[in-house]
């Protein structure tokens, strides 16, 4: 270490009290965080690119510093796909800042490390308070039965109102309306469960009528619209 001629003629004053990093709830256990290696934790990060055009929800399972597991969704952007599939390959085994310090390929990618990064130094974790964390796998729960992201798309005219053309439960195949023309239900089609019929061998029309239902008062709609077409 090198000091200054200033520093060097001080006489040394006790700093007094030792006041150490305020304790973060992680996995049951109130830590108090002094390096990476002390952070373990499941989290999520949500991330935008410059232009705004694509985002991505990024989630770590985080476990002594080492990242085990990671999910990564886009939404807006081609590229973005393919930027997601390198960062896959890139994140895991990396401690936490390393990946905050790696280009993940995509701003938005980047931006999302960045945010979760935030979050989980802090103590905001959705394992925080869950005894010995979440197991590796958890993010791949997150996903649901089917194994597809949670993706809303609705699309809408001041002309000619909205359109829903998917929503939780899947693809909307067509919409229910009442005798004023307002939305009263859907019918949908899960693309997980018809995929996982045919990967089973069923027929393909039967498996999207396996993997079809509806929503709200579908069933007493007086008119039903394909909201891509009509």
């Amino acid at each position: 270490m090198i000091y200054t001629r200033e520093i060097e003629n001080m006489c040394p004053v006790n700093k007094g009290a030792y006041h150490g990093p305020a304790p973060i709830p992680q996995e049951g256990k109130w830590v108090q965080v002094k390096e990476i290696a002390d952070i373990s934790g499941l989290t999520h990060g949500v991330g935008w690119c410059a232009p705004q055009q694509g985002a991505c929800k990024l989630t770590l399972n985080i476990k002594e510093g080492i990242i085990e597991e990671a999910l990564i969704e886009t939404i807006g952007c081609s590229g973005m796909t393919h930027s997601a599939a390198m960062a896959g390959e890139i994140l895991i085994g990396k401690t936490l800042l390393e990946a905050l310090n790696t280009d993940l390929v995509c701003d938005a990618i980047n931006t999302a490390m960045r945010e979760l990064f935030l979050q989980i130094v802090y103590g905001r974790s959705q394992s925080a308070f869950s005894e010995g964390g979440l197991a590796i796998g958890a993010g791949l729960e997150d996903l649901g039965k089917g194994t597809r992201s949670q993706v809303g798309t609705i699309y809408s005219t001041k002309a000619k109102g909205p359109r829903y053309m998917e929503l939780a439960e899947g693809y909307i195949v067509e919409v229910g309306l009442d005798e004023e023309d307002n939305i009263i239900g859907y019918k949908y089609v899960n693309i997980g469960k018809m995929m996982d019929g045919i990967k089973a061998g069923t027929d393909p029309m039967e498996a999207i009528e396996k993997a079809s239902g509806t929503y709200g008062r579908f069933d007493e709609a007086v008119k039903k619209i394909d909201p891509r077409k009509e």
